[in-house]
């Protein structure tokens, strides 16, 4: 308690014991060790003269944030002025000036433009490796598609974001103009071990095999991921196949014993799911943020990197 004073500055030595508590933030934030993350970051240039001296690793946990409560550049810098429980988990005290949407946004690009952002996610991964978080006893593949940010074009007009693409929803009317995120994730502990976003007319079976980390025990996957090299490949590695069997055109229908593997494939894969529901449902992943691949890509990497804290958090809780 003494430690939550302190950091939120003079004014918290005067703040009642409970004052700002968010038990959720502060269980993700004993999961969040900065100083891990600051040899990474070390690596982004400063800033210019003038600009504001907010450290790195204060930037970095602010831009998580806006992941984990679904918040634009402008909403974030509105609630690390309005809660005092957002200025602690980023580490300022509250006399301190907070960084406004322009400074959220530089900071970012330039995580981007440095190629941080998935060393920042390695960085974490290894720590829940090193945790025993991630047991690597499997890995589940899954994609989902993602609205892009733009209005869908229509007809001849010009496209809003020339690097979303269409795809048909699978069993579903209709169609979607964005992107799909594809992931790797943990079988036991659900947590996300790989992230790759393309655009939604990129077929998921092309992007497996970055979603493999060759050091699991088995991969599972649906029908989509079917494919014959694939099976050889994870033969060759020693790694289980839990890809579920799909009958080809109008070739032999599935035997009995496929059927049955893939009855008992379907209860372990569609846990992955599982992530989708929590990145729609309550982190906002609705539609994707930006224009472009690029950005996309490193706010589905943020987004990862803000589900694994909160999961870290369930796992860990005691």
């Amino acid at each position: 308690m003494e430690d939550r004073r302190k950091q939120l500055g003079f004014l918290g030595a005067f703040a009642p014991a409970n004052f700002g508590r968010n038990d959720r933030l502060d269980r993700i934030a004993e999961v969040l060790k900065p100083y891990r993350f600051e040899k990474v970051l070390k690596k982004l240039e400063p800033e210019g003269a003038g600009r504001p001296p907010y450290a790195p690793v204060v930037m970095f946990r602010a831009l998580l944030l806006a992941r984990l409560y679904d918040l634009s550049d402008a909403a974030l810098e509105e609630a690390l002025n309005d809660r005092v429980s957002f200025r602690r988990f980023v580490g300022l005290p509250l006399d301190a000036a907070m960084p406004d949407h322009t400074t959220l946004c530089r900071f970012r690009n330039r995580l981007i433009e440095a190629g941080l952002l998935e060393k920042l996610f390695l960085e974490f991964t290894k720590q829940l490796e090193a945790s025993g978080l991630i047991l690597k006893h499997g890995t589940m593949v899954d994609a989902t598609l993602v609205e892009a940010a733009g209005a869908r074009p229509r007809g001849d007009q010009e496209a809003t974001d020339a690097d979303a693409g269409f795809a048909r929803k699978e069993g579903k009317p209709g169609s979607v103009y964005g992107y799909k995120a594809h992931i790797g994730v943990d079988e036991t502990s659900e947590l996300i071990r790989k992230a790759v976003l393309t655009p939604a007319n990129v077929n998921e079976t092309s992007v497996a095999e970055a979603l493999i980390s060759f050091d699991e025990k088995a991969v599972y996957g649906d029908k989509g991921y079917a494919k014959a090299e694939r099976r050889a490949m994870l033969k060759a590695a020693g790694i289980k196949d839990g890809i579920m069997h799909k009958s080809w055109g109008g070739g032999p229908k599935l035997t009995a014993w496929q059927r049955r593997k893939n009855k008992a494939i379907s209860r372990i894969r569609c846990r992955v799911e599982t992530v989708f529901a929590i990145f729609k449902k309550h982190m906002g992943y609705r539609r994707v943020r930006y224009i472009g691949l690029i950005k996309n890509q490193a706010q589905l990497l943020l987004l990862a990197f803000a589900y694994n804290l909160r999961r870290a958090a369930v796992l860990t809780q005691t």
